[in-house]
């Protein structure tokens, strides 16, 4: 079954899941050299994600999707809005927020199983002994199927292998929700399908919640539950799907399909200049 939304989410009859992120009305933007004011990239963006949800976020280039993710990862301020973390004010990084980027961004220096438990040394993460950081870092890279490249570096990995020590380094944390900054977008379409199922995997296994920036609508519909739709200058949210298909799903079949060409005729219609 397809249910789909161009506005706000539906209600049912049935109690709703746990809300576990509230964005109230973010603002993000930039200053630029010589300017007293910032501009504006995305403006009085809300979303509430529930508990084991996976939000994608689509959009053209230069909305404020990746921002958005950095501002919620405490690597950057926004202009307005508020943030609420089961239901505590967010002002700054928590562990229970995970950030995985498009570049793998492993050090040279270390090997694998060094890079999957660097991680554990940031500064507002909860402080481990020794044998619990063991069990965390042998767990995560068990959980991406790299047992047997834990003492490679990183110029001894695929794209593929890099990318899974980068979200095994993530879920090592343990954290509740995680943040994807286009991860699969570098890499072939096999190894990105098996990325993908990966993904849906840890979701399954940690009851995380995720939300997913990504550019192919077709990755959106095949990992999220909501997509919502994010476009203008400055951007705001111009379309809203709820995606209620198990997995794994088939990007050809006729509800997909429809929804997809609904989200592409949306985000032309949202390029179109208006009259004057």
């Amino acid at each position: 079954m397809l249910n789909v939304d161009a506005s706000l989410p539906q209600s049912g009859t049935n109690a709703p899941p746990a809300c576990v992120l509230s964005i109230q009305d973010i603002t993000l933007g930039y200053t630029a050299a010589g300017q007293r004011s910032a501009s504006t990239v995305l403006a009085d963006f809300s979303l509430d994600l529930q508990a084991g949800e996976i939000i994608a976020l689509l959009g053209p280039s230069g909305v404020g999707k990746s921002s958005l993710l950095r501002v919620l990862a405490g690597l950057q301020p926004s202009l307005a809005g508020e943030i609420r973390l089961g239901g505590q004010r967010l002002t700054g990084p928590s562990p229970a927020l995970g950030m995985v980027f498009q570049d793998p961004s492993l050090l040279p220096w270390l090997t694998l199983e060094e890079n999957v438990a660097f991680g554990l040394d940031f500064r507002h993460q909860p402080k481990l002994d020794d044998t619990t950081r063991q069990q965390r870092v042998q767990q995560a890279i068990s959980e991406v199927g790299l047992q047997s490249a834990r003492s490679r570096y990183p110029d001894e990995l695929s794209g593929g292998m890099a990318q899974r020590a980068s979200l095994a380094r993530t879920l090592a944390r343990a954290p509740r929700i995680l943040l994807l900054d286009e991860p699969f977008s570098a890499l072939d379409e096999v190894t990105r399908h098996e990325m993908q199922s990966l993904l849906l995997q840890i979701r399954s296994q940690h009851q995380a919640a995720a939300i997913l920036v990504t550019h192919d609508i077709d990755e959106a519909l095949l990992l999220a539950d909501r997509i919502l739709l994010i476009g203008g200058q400055p951007g705001r949210l111009i379309g809203q799907w709820s995606v209620d298909q198990p997995h794994p799903r088939d990007e050809t079949t006729s509800e997909l399909t429809g929804l997809r060409v609904q989200i592409l005729q949306t985000l032309r219609s949202a390029r179109l200049p208006r009259p004057q």
